[in-house]
Order: structure tokens, then sequence, then C-alpha cells
């Protein structure tokens, strides 16, 4: 596959990574280009776009290319038309070097086996882990990866809003909240929820608890049904886990 011709469609963050990693694995690869800009013929066309530019481009690209792949998350292949998925689970946030996939998983779907394939090789061609995710899977892989990624930093705004609401310099205590979500991850990643879980919900300190619900409150009230939804997730989280320990 190293030998194949590659043709990005989309010059954000994703599609100029893409172009790096692949070149970089000894693929010829055009582009990528923009809206509107013409689409050099390939053994592959790869489309980096908006979900909602998908189906478009799948369509203008079919007829100079093999294969025509999507690298939306979201996206099912029956929807788009393409032949494959590969969808990255990074956050890309600038300009990226040649290993940006290295040690990636990367979901990955195909309409036939050779679609699936070649998803696959590219992937494994850029350092990246390929695993499957099926059309009907899609949603549900998607809506865990925002979850995981998305809304953590929803959450990581709501404590820098109470801590500046309690009169701390938020961008002082991001520097020292960092360490503390790096190893929360770490243990998450080692031990699975339950284990890494710590703080007054999970010791079933209802006065703590109760003093950090008063804070943001009074500091912050549009945070107020976020903390209460969270501490009563947390709290099933700790009671169900610890019943099955």
């Amino acid at each position: 596959m190293s030998a194949a011709t590659i043709s990005i469609v989309g010059p954000g963050r994703l599609g100029r990574a893409a172009a790096t990693a692949l070149r970089a694995a000894g693929y010829r690869v055009n582009g990528p280009t923009g809206r509107g800009e013409p689409v050099e013929p390939a053994d592959i066309v790869l489309l980096c776009v908006p979900d909602r530019e998908i189906s478009a481009a799948v369509r203008a690209a079919r007829a100079g290319a093999a294969l025509v792949g999507h690298t939306s998350g979201a996206t099912t292949l029956s929807e788009s038309g393409a032949d494959f998925g590969l969808h990255p689970l990074r956050a890309f946030v600038g300009d990226e070097g040649p290993d940006a996939f290295q040690g990636i998983g990367c979901a990955v779907a195909g309409v036939s086996p050779d679609a699936l394939s070649a998803a696959g090789d590219l992937v494994a061609a850029v350092g990246g882990e390929a695993f499957t995710v099926t059309d009907d899977q899609r949603a549900g892989y998607h809506a865990a990866a925002s979850i995981a990624s998305n809304f953590f930093v929803t959450l990581a705004a709501a404590a820098e809003a109470t801590a500046a609401a309690s009169g701390l310099d938020p961008v002082v205590l991001r520097r020292h909240l960092v360490p503390l979500v790096h190893g929360t991850v770490d243990n998450w990643a080692q031990h699975g929820p339950r284990a890494a879980l710590t703080g007054p919900v999970a010791r079933g300190d209802e006065v703590t608890v109760d003093r950090q619900r008063e804070a943001v409150r009074a500091g912050t009230p549009a945070e107020l049904p976020l903390f209460d939804i969270l501490v009563e997730r947390t709290r099933a989280l700790a009671a169900a886990e610890e019943h099955t320990a």
C-alpha cells in the first residue's frame, strides 16, 4: 500500500496531520485541497471535511478514486456513501509532526473486506492501532468519545469558574490541577473507574459535599445542576461497583 496515491480533501488540522504522516509513511500524497479546488485522481481519496459535507464530497470524489474514505466519528458509511471510515481518537490542535498518529486508536469501518483492509493499512502505516466500529455502533462510540474528551473540557471550565468565583486565579489553579487530572486519568486507565474514584462522595462525607454545593450555588449558580447530577452519578458509581467488588 505504500506505493498507493492518496488525495486528501480538507486542509484543516486533521487533513494537514494526515498528509504529513502519510507522506512520511511512504505514500504519494496530493493535497490537502480546500473547498472548490480540484481533487487529483488517486487510488484513495481521504475526506477530512465537516460531517455535513461528506456525502457531497464522496459523490464528487467517486469518479477519480478506487476507494473513498471519510474521517468522521459520527457519520455512518450507509448515510455517507463512502467505502471506508477512519476516525482517529485524538484532538488535533495545530500543525502536527509525522508521528501524530503514533499509538493512537483509530476506529475503522468498510463496506467490503478490501475497503476495511485499506483503512487498517493506512492506520498501521502511520503507527496507529485500528479497531472496528460498525454503523450500528457508531453513535454510541462517538458519544463515548465526546463524553471522555469534549465534556471533560466543559467540566474543567466549570472547575475554573468555581475557583474564580471563590477569589482564586483560575489560570494559576489550572496549572496545579493538571497533575491531579493526569493522575486520575492514569489511575482510571490502569485500574478502572471505581478504584480511581476518590473524594468526599466516594468517602460518604456528606458534610463536605454540602459545603462544596453551597460554594457552587453562591459563586456559579449556573453550574449547580451540573454539580448535582455529577454528585448523583458519582454516588451511583461508588455504590454499584462496591456491591460487585
